[in-house]
């Protein structure tokens, strides 16, 4: 599980005036955590890392791999064919034939002052923190960190930041209108 905590004044203030009025925070902390869910499934479309570094390329094994599964995806000589190599051209890091990894993300609220954004497919954290094959013999290879959830050290990309603020900011209008 990934903690991080939001730290934009406005956001804090936001949120301390809501839990001021008594308010129930479920409605916005599911609003945030739709946010958070949102954000993290563009990191799918863009190839990037919250903080819009591109992640690693994938490897040769999985092109490879990907290729071999693929009727048409060579010659009758074994070179790479046309088909081949358009979908060698469209593949992204951590998209997969199942799409699963990109898809399958969830929110959950806990209490008056938590929500929670996870993962439900169980290799996540592998791609997120990346393995070596020394440490997980079961690996083709190396596998490079490709985060996929903000790094709670340098905080919320502003893009993120921003929504959570608004999702409060609506709240607490939502609030003082009664």
């Amino acid at each position: 599980m990934f903690t991080f905590e939001i730290t934009n004044t406005s956001a804090v203030e936001a949120f301390n005036r809501l839990i001021a009025l008594n308010q129930d925070m479920s409605g916005p902390l599911m609003a945030i955590g739709e946010v958070v869910t949102d954000f993290t499934k563009q990191r799918f479309v863009d190839g990037t890392d919250p903080y819009g570094t591109p992640w690693a390329p994938n490897s040769d094994t999985t092109l490879r791999g990907m290729l071999h599964d693929r009727s048409g995806a060579f010659t009758k000589k074994g070179k790479l064919s046309a088909k081949g190599g358009k979908l060698l051209a469209g593949k992204k890091p951590l998209i997969g034939e199942s799409r699963s990894l990109s898809t399958q993300f969830h929110s959950t609220v806990i209490g008056n002052d938590s929500v929670v954004v996870s993962s439900s497919m169980r290799y996540a954290a592998m791609q997120h923190f990346g393995g070596s094959k020394s440490q997980f013999p079961h690996l083709w290879g190396d596998i490079p960190a490709r985060p996929i959830f903000p790094d709670p050290a340098p905080g919320l990309p502003d893009e993120l930041d921003q929504g959570v603020t608004d999702v409060l900011r609506a709240g607490l209008e939502n609030a003082i209108r009664g």
